[in-house]
């Protein structure tokens, strides 16, 4: 999966901004110089931020959001929820059933990425901290 061209972008903004470089200069680092000046980032900026969170769980943890969003009945393709997807709230109690899907994986990584799926989106998920201590 590669990133968004807009995170890439923003990406090289933050280098740029935190290394005191020129564009061009940016752009001719190696890809390993690019992650590690990207890593020494205190606040890359939202769209970097979320773009390497959403990177985060379909690398190395594609199967929670498997579990979660079929357990939530949201539909997706492989962890990636379907682009016909209204946004609207999810129901109190598929919240609820796909929180209970994540206790088969490590605590800390599904509580990770429900934290995430709240940030995102408050309104859609309602009540998942409350139903997230229930991990």
């Amino acid at each position: 999966m590669e990133p968004p061209t807009e995170a890439l972008g923003a990406a090289l903004v933050a280098i740029v901004k935190a290394r005191r470089m020129r564009p061009q200069a940016a752009r001719a680092l190696s890809d390993a110089a690019k992650k590690e000046a990207l890593a020494s980032i205190l606040d890359p900026g939202d769209v970097v931020v979320g773009s390497l969170l959403v990177a985060l769980h379909l690398k190395k943890r594609r199967e929670i959001l498997v579990a979660f969003l079929d357990a939530a009945k949201i539909p997706h393709e492989n962890g990636l929820i379907d682009e016909k997807d209204t946004g609207d709230p999810i129901p109190d109690e598929r919240v609820k059933a796909a929180v209970a899907a994540l206790k088969a994986f490590p605590k800390g990584q599904s509580e990770l990425y429900l934290n995430i799926l709240w940030l995102q989106d408050p309104g859609r998920w309602g009540k998942l901290p409350e139903l997230s201590e229930t991990l």
